[in-house]
């Protein structure tokens, strides 16, 4: 089985830096210990209301280039614009209320189909590697597809909250809907990656899945973070997916 990738999402250390105005915690020292730890990428959200993640954040990332970059971004014009200029590795298109405290679940590619299409065609041709953020449905990927974007990144959301709630007919409900929708993704081209509400408690169900290629993971990590140490965070993080891997 392929090695599993890790991204690692520094949002978090941007929204306690917010929380004072002031210049730190650095999301970019988080990026070099993330380096170090053995990951393989950063993910940064810049939100509309740049609650967490900021346009200088973005754009030092970009040119740090030791990692590739992930850019959560929602399907609006100025977030468009943004990743024109900034040019990313990588584009992850994802749903956004101003209202929600997180992400609270994927995008509707198959009803958002006329609207997505020139973004992703605009940003690929830019050169990022576009993803859709959605749920474990055939539905979604058949519209990821048709929408041209190479890889699907599967909301685990779902999983994570019926592991939490102990409920074990949930658990294996949701989790069979990720096997089945990695299989689905993987068996029409497109490359699989799953994230949201991913813990050390139940990342390796996740990670066992075959077609998947990168788990995407930051509260959990940086929150983690604060009793440990980053670096020992993402070490921890990153020996249970091999293990789960081999």
């Amino acid at each position: 089985m392929s090695k599993l990738r890790l991204g690692v999402n520094v949002d978090h250390v941007a929204t306690v830096r917010n929380a004072r105005g002031v210049a730190y915690p650095d999301p970019m020292r988080a990026c070099e210990i993330a380096l170090a730890a053995g990951a393989d990428g950063i993910t940064m959200h810049l939100r509309e209301d740049r609650r967490h993640i900021i346009d200088t954040d973005i754009e030092r990332m970009a040119q740090w280039n030791k990692l590739p970059l992930n850019m959560e971004m929602a399907a609006t014009e100025e977030m468009v614009e943004i990743a024109l200029r900034v040019k990313p590795h990588a584009v992850c298109l994802v749903p956004e209320k101003r209202q929600e405290v997180t992400t609270e679940g994927g995008i509707d590619a198959a009803g958002l189909h006329n609207k997505l299409a020139p973004i992703v065609r605009r940003l690929s041709d830019m050169g990022a590697r576009v993803s859709m953020f959605i749920d474990p449905d055939q539905r979604q990927i058949e519209a990821s597809k048709s929408l041209g974007a190479p890889v699907v990144e599967l909301c685990t959301g779902a999983y994570c909250e019926a592991v939490i709630a102990g409920d074990e007919e949930l658990i294996a409900k949701h989790l069979e809907a990720a096997r089945r929708s990695a299989a689905a993704a993987a068996k029409v081209g497109l490359e699989v990656h799953a994230g949201h509400g991913l813990t050390y408690d139940n990342v390796k169900p996740i990670a066992a899945i075959p077609e998947i290629r990168e788990l995407n993971i930051g509260h959990f990590l940086i929150g983690e973070a604060i009793f440990i140490g980053l670096e020992a965070s993402i070490k921890r993080m990153r020996q249970l997916m091999d293990e789960a891997r081999a």
